[in-house]
């Protein structure tokens, strides 16, 4: 009975029209040197028109504030982006202060292998690629008729089951699927996170700009605090109240201090090249 019902999912999986939710465990260094691997679950919804992969706490979330009328949002370093069905052209959104965009175009070229192997009843087969500066090997089945994986890796001639990089400090594997009764609004947490329109930039806007907040993380803060005629105004960075502008230095260089340790980007020929302290 169990077989049967996998092999109705996969017939179902081949049909057009509808809305396909994977989730898949995404664990990933943020800091190269370290040996220690943070973990998350990521979601790819393969809909009708389009393809969005985005952290699955954001359903968690969304779901909470639906059902309790709150509207509480975290953007998280985990990547988040959505694009066309059978399309290499990839909206990716980044929170840097305010909501931003940006349109990249990410042709993959896999290389085919023979090798096989088995998950539960799905035959698995061998693919290799070079990516964003990184050497990857994914593991993919024709038993599911969709050429998407996690991220921006699709291509291939059936479902990614498994994804790594040849320095085993990105992974994702496939944990569950299922199908959604209708497309999920993503509006909420996606395209108008928090109630932002994300404005539409480069990547090299996004990276001057990522450089200008290195280099002064807390500006606005600093302006903010400057200006203030309140005596009994209470300033919060971090956790922190702010009494002096001596404070204000210590936290901007700890600020310095994380993005300067947690600076490994998936893609890594995209790594921002802060000025060393």
């Amino acid at each position: 009975m169990k077989v049967l019902v996998i092999l109705a999912m996969i017939i179902s999986l081949s049909l057009p029209g509808q809305t396909h939710r994977f989730i898949y465990e995404y664990k990933y260094k943020t800091d190269s040197t370290s040996s220690e691997h943070r973990k998350t679950n990521m979601v790819l919804d393969v809909n009708p028109a389009d393809v969005k992969f985005y952290n699955y706490d954001f359903v968690k979330t969304d779901s909470t504030n639906i059902t309790k009328g709150g509207n509480r949002m975290i953007w998280d370093d985990a990547p988040v982006l959505t694009r066309k069905r059978n399309s290499n052209k990839n909206l990716n959104y980044v929170n840097l202060q305010n909501m931003f965009v940006v349109e990249t175009d990410d042709p993959i070229h896999w290389n085919l292998s023979s090798d096989t192997k088995t998950s539960g009843i799905y035959k698995l087969q061998k693919a290799t690629t070079d990516f964003g500066g990184r050497n990857w090997t994914a593991w993919f089945t024709k038993d599911i008729n969709l050429n998407e994986g996690p991220y921006k890796f699709r291509g291939l001639p059936g479902m990614i089951f498994e994804l790594y990089d040849d320095k085993n400090q990105f992974k994702f594997s496939l944990v569950k699927s299922y199908q959604l009764a209708k497309t999920y609004d993503t509006r909420r947490i996606i395209e108008n996170f928090a109630g932002q329109n994300p404005v539409k930039i480069t990547e090299a806007k996004l990276t001057k700009m990522s450089l200008d907040n290195f280099n002064d993380p807390l500006r606005e803060f600093k302006e903010h605090y400057k200006n203030n005629t309140d005596p009994t105004a209470h300033f919060m960075v971090m956790g922190v109240e702010v009494n002096s502008p001596e404070q204000i230095k210590e936290l901007s260089d700890n600020l310095q201090n994380h993005m300067l340790k947690n600076n490994n980007p998936i893609e890594l020929n995209k790594i921002i090249h802060y000025p060393k302290k």
